[in-house]
């Protein structure tokens, strides 16, 4: 089961892949500002699986490099057509942040210009009506009308439906802007005297920086995807079962405890279950046995769905399920008590 559902992952990743590439390649033809998303196989980092039928795929933005953190903070709110606003609207939450232009050593002259940019700032909003446009006029060009087509939505978050052999795919289109070369001061990782990872480990994941993120209004979100790839990689050098015990827990919540194309919980909720697990239980001896590591898991998943509460492996103060359908919890901690009361797996 777990590797058929690898199987059909790996298909619609293959043909939405394909698509997605060759509508990148029109918009960077049609706006330098915007970077085709590269055609890197099934572990593309550009291309985040959340379930079956939902994926994230960040788009990279050009020509911002040499990105220093912002030591003067301006608490600056507008209208997306650059009108003042009396007061703010809201602060940046802890996984979000300000984004100026000068906080770039180079820096392409059209992030300069009116159409992205307000007092200096770069504002997402702005960002993401260019790419909606950009987005909707590829698809006509690229003659992909049958394959793609732009949802509504009640922000400016750009979402198509993407056809496949099998069945259509919910993309969320993110455009980003990838900081290869620091780590955030927000992400006091790793916390004290832990084990897991190891410091070479943790050198490296630090080593490959962060991502900004296009996905409200004002603020840009910070990403970690190359970290958390790097997480997941060699996860069981030492012969645990962590990457069996992950494959079954997401098949479990997928067909069993919170199916359906919008889950409350997706994969990478799992995939941040399974770093603090991971933190708390880093001895090789806690990995051995299928049974015992698969129930630490899900107890980790019924206390945070209980709770409402999961934290960010980052960023402390993040809790991941904070806009989450409290109903749709609470109906999947009953349905993981009832499983932890009589563990019966639902897998062939």
């Amino acid at each position: 089961q777990v590797e058929r559902r690898h199987y059909l992952v790996s298909k619609a990743v293959e043909e939405v892949q394909k698509v997605i590439q060759q509508l990148t390649a029109e918009i960077g033809y049609k706006a330098t500002r915007f970077q085709a998303i590269s055609s890197s196989g099934i572990h593309n980092e550009n291309i985040k699986v959340l379930a079956p039928s939902q994926f994230l795929i960040t788009v990279p933005l050009r020509g911002l490099t040499g990105y220093r953190e912002c030591q003067v903070r301006h608490w600056r709110y507008y209208t997306v057509h650059g009108a003042k606003l009396l007061s703010s609207v809201r602060d940046p939450e802890e996984l979000h942040q300000w984004l100026e232009v000068e906080q770039f050593s180079k820096s392409l002259q059209q992030w300069h210009e009116k159409d992205v940019n307000i007092e200096g700032d770069l504002v997402p909003a702005k960002v993401l009506i260019i790419f909606r446009d950009l987005v909707e006029k590829s698809i006509i060009s690229c003659n992909l009308s049958s394959k793609v087509t732009v949802l509504e939505s009640f922000s400016s978050v750009v979402r198509v439906a993407v056809e496949t052999s099998e069945s259509q795919v919910e993309v969320e289109l993110v455009p980003a802007v990838e900081i290869p070369t620091c780590w955030p001061e927000k992400a006091r990782w790793p916390r004290c005297l832990k084990r897991w990872p190891s410091q070479e480990k943790v050198q490296c994941v630090k080593s490959l920086g962060f991502d900004l993120l296009a996905r409200s209004s004002y603020h840009w979100q910070l990403c970690f995807s190359r970290a958390e790839h790097i997480l997941m990689e060699g996860l069981d050098e030492d012969g645990g079962c962590r990457m069996k015990c992950f494959r079954v827990l997401r098949q479990m919540k997928e067909d069993v405890w919170c199916a359906g194309n919008k889950p409350v919980i997706t994969a990478y909720h799992l995939q941040t279950v399974l770093f603090w697990t991971c933190e708390k239980y880093p001895h090789t001896k806690d990995w051995r046995c299928f049974h015992e590591a698969f129930l630490r898991l899900v107890q980790k998943l019924h206390k945070c769905v209980s709770q409402h509460f999961l934290k960010h492996y980052f960023v402390k103060n993040t809790n991941l399920l904070k806009y989450a359908n409290t109903s749709d919890l609470d109906l999947l901690a009953s349905k993981l008590a009832v499983f932890l009361e009589n563990p019966v797996f639902c897998l062939d």
